[in-house]
């Protein structure tokens, strides 16, 4: 059963990457490059004898932030052996206590009958540093590091030939191509690569969008719905179109409505009140894009415009991507949404 729409839950489901401010973000980008260069040197092939996609029991996510240690937690609820890799111990003791911390939370709500297990789920995850490693025995990988797409085809390629030919590859990215991720891989590699991406917080938002890319054989794509079917989720199939199904509507929902405000149409205050009580939604569009995070939006929407540049047929028009000067002075001037304290609105910290 989906949940209900709430200001501090589903409204939240574009957030599927980590808040924190974008030089923590370029941070922990520097860190995951070195890391993999360093790992490349290591890497190793393997054997393993073929197996049925659809049998899967092992799964290794990387990226153990919000979003890969919600996803953690869910595997490995429902009885998948989960394996938890980062860049460093730090990382994935954080990971830990994400996912402690969002048991206690849930179980808060649900006194008499608590939706996930400390013990259950902590018996079925390992963590390492090791990606090579972390791969070895994995039957899928979901990939939830940083939306930067030479970081994740770095990963990816040295992935391709570390884990079982037999495994499926997955990225959890919202923004990116599914398809020029998996570039770096080899072309039997992208047979078996599809997207597969979950909504923040994962243990409680039920829908993940299984995406196709042109690649991606029929087999890989039940293999991912059997997944979410197994993790108790309600998964839609679409094909690699930028933004997937979610996204794609909402985020030029949201960015019409700040183009509104750029063109004085409206204030940002009474564009979201006609939202909410005109069309019923719990918020509103330009406070929904303050707790998404403005530079989020603006990254996005560079990333659409770049393609309709570029001459690319994605659908999208040139109206539709064109820049605004308005949000684009926002970023610059660090006002990002909730997470800085002001964006379209103040927030207190």
């Amino acid at each position: 059963m989906l949940m209900r729409p709430t200001p501090k839950s589903s409204i939240l489901f574009l957030m599927t990457r980590s808040s924190a401010p974008t030089t923590i973000a370029a941070a922990r980008l520097a860190l995951t490059s070195g890391h993999l260069n360093r790992a490349a040197g290591s890497a190793f092939s393997t054997s393993a004898a073929s197996r049925n996609m659809q049998d899967i029991k092992n799964v290794t996510v990387f990226g153990a932030g919000l979003m890969g240690a919600g996803i953690a937690q869910v595997a490995a609820h429902v009885g998948f052996k989960v394996t938890l890799c980062d860049v460093t111990d730090d990382a994935l003791n954080n990971g830990k206590k994400i996912i402690e911390s969002s048991i206690q939370r849930l179980a808060k709500k649900s006194p008499g009958a608590p939706p996930f297990s400390s013990e259950i789920v902590f018996s079925n995850l390992n963590t390492t540093t090791d990606p090579t490693r972390a791969v070895s025995e994995a039957d899928l990988v979901v990939e939830a590091i940083v939306e930067n797409l030479k970081v994740k085809q770095d990963l990816f390629k040295l992935l391709d030939g570390s884990a079982p030919r037999s495994c499926v590859f997955a990225t959890n990215t919202s923004s990116l191509s599914v398809r020029e991720i998996a570039e770096s891989c080899s072309d039997d590699r992208r047979k078996r690569f599809g997207g597969l991406h979950f909504f923040n917080p994962e243990p409680q938002m039920k829908l993940v969008e299984v995406v196709k890319a042109p690649e991606t054989a029929e087999e890989t794509v039940e293999a991912l719905l059997a997944v979410c079917k197994q993790m108790d989720k309600t998964a839609v199939r679409c094909t690699d179109t930028p933004g997937f199904i979610v996204n794609r509507l909402l985020v030029p929902y949201m960015f019409e409505a700040i183009k509104m405000v750029e063109r004085g149409d409206a204030s940002a205050a009474d564009v979201d009140v006609a939202m909410k009580l005109g069309a019923g939604h719990p918020m509103g569009p330009l406070q929904l894009a303050d707790f998404v995070g403005l530079d989020t939006c603006h990254h996005i929407m560079t990333g659409w415009r770049e393609k309709v540049e570029n001459g690319e047929d994605v659908g999208l028009s040139k109206d539709l991507v064109a820049e605004s000067k308005m949000l684009t002075d926002l970023v610059a001037a660090g006002k990002l949404g909730r997470k800085s304290g002001e964006g379209f609105f103040k927030y207190d910290k």
